[in-house]
């Protein structure tokens, strides 16, 4: 198994042209709800210029990059007013989590200024509060604020080979499938193998909460966002939630001849009462 490095690369090699594609511009109209008659010109360079070119530059940068970048200069600058706001709340909903805000905040606070940092704070408290414990024990519909990707529906198709409710959402189709699976805190899926005469197997991209991935005859290892794996055909594992998390990773089917997958006995509660 190898984690991260290898595995990152081979995924971002096989979707990242596809995924890229399918960007969707940013529509803002807020200057012109705002200034449209008062500063029409201004107006204009908000909404089509600011946010409809230079924030859909994202062949460079992601939104969540961007919103990252935005906050910190923000907060550089001692705002905190309703456009900062706006932009820690735009910086959630790209993706970016209460505990990574939290970091980027107190990084910048050697640079920007510790009390610009105790006022960006009691802004992004407020913000995130409602996601403390969505990756835990929270509700569905609110972990799936705190990932890029969409949940999708009930997966089941393959409920059988699940203990525990996962969901699935298709993420790109076509001869390298992708797909996001969820896993509510607990859920995991039965020991299995990745089958193929030549190529194939499976790389997971993290993409939310916390879970676990294991293969037969070692230890698990416990998977974050941004963590990534790359499981060869014919090798025996398992991955899931761990059991006081939402757990999210995208799956990315291998090319290969004559793949199949070849489903198991499930992870014994026993099994799985020994993650910690």
């Amino acid at each position: 198994m190898k984690i991260r490095f290898v595995s990152m690369v081979l995924f971002l090699i096989l979707i990242f042209p596809i995924m890229a594609e399918s960007q969707v511009k940013i529509k803002q109209t807020a200057g012109r709800d705002g200034l449209g008659e008062f500063a029409p010109e201004f107006a204009r360079l908000n909404d089509d210029v600011l946010f409809g070119e230079v924030w859909s530059r994202n062949d460079l940068l992601s939104l969540r990059d961007r919103s990252i970048v935005t906050v910190v200069a923000l907060m550089a600058q001692g705002l905190t007013d309703s456009s900062f706001r706006y932009h820690l709340e735009s910086a959630k909903k790209n993706g970016v989590t209460k505990t990574e805000i939290a970091e980027i905040l107190t990084h910048a606070a050697f640079y920007a200024g510790w009390p610009k940092a105790w006022a960006a704070f009691r802004m992004a408290k407020e913000v995130w509060t409602e996601d403390v414990d969505s990756t835990t024990t929270g509700s569905l519909e609110a972990y799936a604020r705190t990932i890029m990707f969409p949940v999708g529906k009930p997966n089941e198709a393959y409920a059988k080979y699940f203990v525990g409710q996962s969901y699935l959402a298709s993420i790109v189709a076509g001869e390298v499938p992708v797909a996001n699976v969820t896993f509510e805190p607990g859920c995991r899926n039965n020991w299995h193998v990745h089958k193929a005469s030549k190529g194939g197997g499976q790389t997971l991209v993290c993409v939310g909460g916390r879970g676990y991935y294991q293969e037969w005859g070692k230890k698990p290892v416990e998977l974050h966002p941004g963590d990534a794996v790359y499981i060869p055909a014919g090798v025996k594992h398992w991955h899931g939630a761990a059991p006081d998390s939402w757990f999210s990773h995208l799956a990315v089917e291998v090319p290969g001849e004559d793949c199949s997958n070849e489903w198991l006995e499930p992870v014994t509660d026993e099994e799985y009462s020994k993650l910690k």
